[in-house]
This record gives C-alpha cells, structure tokens and sequence, in this order.
C-alpha cells in the first residue's frame, strides 16, 4: 500500500505531501487542484510503462505544466506586503514521487540544455530516478540511481554502474528492470502498472457496454466499461457472486441480473427489475444504473490491483445510489487501496464516514494547493534526491 504521494512543481501542486490510507477521498472546490493531483498520480502510473513524456506533451508540454509561481514564499509575500520575486536560484523541475512500506521510486524531469541544435529542445528529460528501500528517500537506502544517462545499481555493498547511455526519454521501468540485476525495479514496474484507473467509463447512448459484446473471461474491467457483461460473468463464476447479488439488491430492491449469449460468443446484460414482464436489456437502462453496473464491475472485480482509482464516481447517479454506491467502495477498500475523487457532497459524507478514510480537502493559498488544516509537522517526511543543474 502506498503511504506517501509527494508532487513538487506540477501545475498547482508546488510541494504537496499526501498521507494515503485504506481508502482515500479527495475533495475541494473547483480549481483547488483535485484534478492535477489525479494527473500527477496517472502520470506516476504512467513513467512505468514509459508514457510520461508524451503524456506531457499532450498536456502542452513540460513547460506548460511547470509551477508558474515563485520559486519559494517569504513572509513578507505571505502578508502581502511584497510581490513574489521571478527570479530563480536553481532550475524548476517537476518532480514525482510516492513510498511505500517496502519500496519508494521517484522521477525528476525538466527542460534540455538550451541550444542543442536539437528541434526536439522542448521534449522534457529525466534528470533523475531513484528507487530505494523504505518509505522515504535516505542515501544508505538507495537501491537504483538513475542521473542523467548513466544508471547505477547498488550491489551488496558497492555500486555498478548498469548503464551510460541510458536515453534521457525512457525511464529505468523500460530499460532497468532486468530481474538478474534490478529484481527491484521489476517488482515495483508490474505493480504500478497493474494501477488501474476509472475516469472514462462510459453510460452514454452510444457507450459500447450497452451492446453485444465478445464474451471472455474478464478479470479486469476495461477502463471504458466496454466488456461489461463479461466482467460481471466473470465475478458470478470466479468471484463472489453473493457480494454482487447483495450490492444489486442494495442499489435496486428486488431487481436480479442476467447475462445472456447471444450468437453463441456475444454477452449482453440484462437487468430483471419488479413489475416488469421481461428484464429489460442493457440498451433500455438508465445512465445511472447502467454506471452503477460499471462501479459495481471494477469494485467486485476478482483481480483486485494493488491501487483502484475513481474519479468523480458519481457522474449519472441519482443521489439514491450514492449509499449503495459508498458501502461498495468501502467493501472494496477492505482488500485494497482506494483513491476517489468526488464533488458529490452527498457521496462524500457517508465515505468520509468510514473508520479508515484519509479525507484530504483540497484548497489554494497564493496560486498553491494545499490540504486543508495540514500543519508543517502533519507531513509526511519526504526529502527529494537532488539532481543538479
């Protein structure tokens, strides 16, 4: 389970520090920074399958997702009394990182030297990489140390250098994770790729769940929703399918799931609701129920990952499902680590509710998200690796 999520200079984020838990909520007012915190975790995910620098890209660039504000406050910016200062002591770097009980990894990147001749100049690089042991980054605990070009491997007591022409584009995910060498780096890419996130699921009249689809065994619900009436078999065959009976009683008394085949390889859902002569196919339901279906898929999934991510869950939904809605993510964060992003107020309390909720309400002072009520000494300890120039 991750404990920390530490974002330095992305967007909003100047230096945020994130204590995360069992089940973590995410909330605060539009333009608190909800969403570049979600952006700053899928860009995480995405350094181990070696997408981050596109992904960058497609957000504008590096330098169109730079913190735009000054290096640092002092008090008298704070009071008001003068304006902050644009000058720099040393260059900006947007920097990504979270630890966990056995192992923390963290990313640096920034701009090129300038004039390289290169018509690539703007294409960020990674400056540094860091893989250690424990929660946070210490010196004595590093296990992989990436500057630059040249990767270094901790063995027993003394370092080897792995690599000297390591691109500065690809991550040590894609180019390290050789189990003779880096078992580490191995261990930490496949379970930060197995993350999986749900911001896309789609409910509307031409969302692809509502179709026949090729029916195989889904352990994984895809991020859209399209293999939905395969996942939900799956649950029924190889999950448990009383907690899916339950969590479709719970938000639809009296109603019964069916999954019918059609032209012997297309799976269809079907939905027996009271007073109805016959189930109503997934074509005739609601968005709500529909995307209920959906969360109730990825939630009661057999193949839980290690990190479920929702984002704004309650698209759709009637207010009526949000507590059905709420006891299924709970449930779920019984057996893993759940991040949700909500605007729903309604939905927010009865999560905030739960014995081991980490609620962070996000807010901005002087362009900056923070977290609500956070004090200096309630920080998670996480010291950066420097990287130079």
């Amino acid at each position: 389970m991750i404990s920390t999520l530490a974002v330095a200079n992305y967007r909003s984020l100047l230096n945020l520090r994130v204590p995360l838990g069992r089940l973590n909520l995410v909330t605060g007012a539009n333009g608190s920074g909800k969403s570049n915190l979600y952006r700053a975790l899928r860009l995480l995910a995405l350094s181990a399958e070696g997408g981050v620098i596109p992904a960058l890209a497609k957000e504008g660039g590096i330098g169109s997702t730079l913190w735009a504000g000054p290096e640092r406050f002092t008090r008298s910016v704070l009071r008001g009394e003068t304006e902050p200062s644009g000058q720099r002591s040393k260059p900006i770097r947007l920097r990504l990182g979270f630890g966990a009980e056995d192992f923390g990894y963290s990313i640096s990147l920034g701009l090129p030297r300038p004039n390289t001749g290169s018509m690539f100049d703007l294409d960020p690089e990674i400056k540094r990489e860091c893989l250690w042991a424990g929660p946070f980054y210490r010196a004595a605990s590093l296990l992989v140390d990436r500057r630059g070009s040249v990767v270094r491997v901790r063995e027993k007591r003394k370092w080897v250098t792995f690599r000297e022409n390591l691109p500065l584009s690809d991550s040590i995910f894609t180019e390290v994770a050789a189990p003779e060498v880096a078992p580490e780096v191995l261990l930490l890419r496949e379970r930060v790729r197995s993350w999986r996130f749900y911001d896309q699921l789609r409910s509307d009249g031409e969302a692809l769940a509502r179709h026949p689809q090729l029916g195989t065994r889904t352990p994984v619900l895809h991020h859209d929703g399209r293999d939905l009436a395969a996942a939900l078999q799956t649950i029924r065959e190889n999950g448990d399918d009383l907690e899916l009976q339950a969590a479709i009683e719970d938000a639809f008394p009296g109603s019964g799931l069916e999954i019918s085949v059609q032209e012997g390889t297309r799976f269809l859902v079907k939905l027996r609701q009271p007073g109805m002569l016959r189930p109503l196919l997934a074509s005739e339901l609601s968005d709500g129920t529909l995307r209920y279906l959906l969360l109730a898929a990825a939630l009661l999934t057999p193949r839980l990952p290690p990190l479920l991510v929702l984002n704004e869950p309650e698209s759709s939904l009637h207010p009526e499902l949000y507590p059905a809605l709420a006891r299924l993510i709970q449930q779920a964060s019984e057996r893993t680590q759940i991040w949700v992003v909500s605007h729903a107020p309604e939905l927010v309390g009865h999560l905030a509710r739960q014995p081991n909720c980490c609620h962070h309400e996000l807010g901005k002072e002087m362009g900056a998200t923070r977290i609500a009520g956070q004090l200096l000494e309630h920080q998670p300890q996480w010291p950066w690796p420097e990287d130079g120039g």
